[in-house]
């Protein structure tokens, strides 16, 4: 066998135990789960997740994950915590462990300083016997038979089902708190899929250009118009009301068809009826008009009057596309 077939066995291999062992995890949704998850939603406080080495890492994962879909949550290194950062644990906060093991030295040292007070916690961890299972108020199974790594010894597959058990926390909450897309953008404003919840196509349109003609404007005028306004369209309007389009391709076609431009006006080579639509509506459902209908431009509307232009290259350039 080559080195490649080589690569890709051990690719798949890894793949295929990494599978089996989240479909494994569905077993372990209990009632248990289901009181860790309303025990959380009906908590005033916030979710403080924690834990050392990989777990440590897949902890801050799920606190990204908590905080983006609306349950407040805070990341808490369990060696630092022993250390002085116990006191980012307030009264009403509710704290979740990871360990594969549930017997590592720092979660032994942690766990009983978090039970002297009033703070559940709820653990995530492969052994149900361990010492962290043991004192834990709540136990979600991450149970793995072995590590995708040959010697069983890398954390590879535990951290999958960690990362797994933690998202299917989060989409519950989600769930419970009716948490709608629109919150969703509040907390994601930055980036493209920010944008794709919140941007609308006048946001885009205002800081275009505004190309305008009116129907019966010289057809020169209308060349200088498109080409200055760099949109590749202009609109053709009366009373500030689209009554129809002309594109660099109805430019061309022109140029073509006629020998002498002379006299020719925007109402000769325009179209009617062009595809406009509305200045609040969501940037990607322009985009999705434009890809039904074949289109790079659009015309926008507010209020029944011309608003402006928004072209392809714009939601490209916002990350839309």
């Amino acid at each position: 066998m080559n080195t490649k077939s080589v690569i890709k066995t051990n690719a798949i291999k890894v793949i295929d135990n990494e599978c089996n062992a989240i479909k494994n995890l569905a077993q372990f949704i209990d009632d248990e789960f289901a009181d860790a998850v309303e025990y959380i939603y009906n908590s005033k406080g916030r979710v403080i997740v924690t834990g050392v080495g990989k777990s440590a890492i897949i902890a801050t994962k799920i606190v990204a994950t908590l905080n983006s879909t609306g349950t407040p949550a805070v990341f808490m290194h369990a060696g630092d915590a022993i250390h002085g950062d116990l006191g980012t644990i307030l009264e009403d906060d509710v704290v979740i462990c990871i360990s594969k093991s549930g017997n590592t030295a720092e979660i032994k040292v942690l766990v009983p300083f978090i039970k002297e007070g009033p703070n559940k916690i709820i653990a995530i961890t492969s052994n149900k016997k361990s010492f962290l299972a043991q004192q834990a108020d709540f136990i979600l199974n991450a149970h793995v038979e072995k590590e995708a790594c040959p010697h069983n010894l890398a954390p590879t597959t535990s951290t999958t089902a960690q990362m797994v058990m933690g998202d299917a926390l989060a989409i519950c909450l989600l769930e419970l708190r009716g948490f709608s897309s629109k919150d969703f953008a509040k907390y994601h404003p930055g980036g493209a899929l920010g944008k794709k919840l919140y941007l609308r196509v006048k946001d885009i349109a205002a800081a275009n250009f505004k190309p305008q003609v009116d129907a019966d404007a010289d057809v020169r005028d209308v060349i200088v118009e498109i080409s200055e306004k760099l949109m590749g369209v202009t609109a053709v309007t009366e009373n500030n009301k689209i009554i129809g389009i002309v594109t660099d391709g109805d430019i061309r076609r022109m140029l073509r068809k006629y020998d002498n431009i002379s006299g020719l006006k925007a109402m000769d080579i325009m179209s009617v009826n062009p595809k406009t639509v509305n200045a609040d509506i969501l940037a990607v459902d322009a985009l999705d008009i434009m890809d039904e209908f074949g289109i790079s431009q659009l015309l926008v509307e507010k209020n029944n009057q011309y608003y402006g232009v928004i072209h392809i290259h714009d939601l490209i350039k916002e990350g839309i596309l």
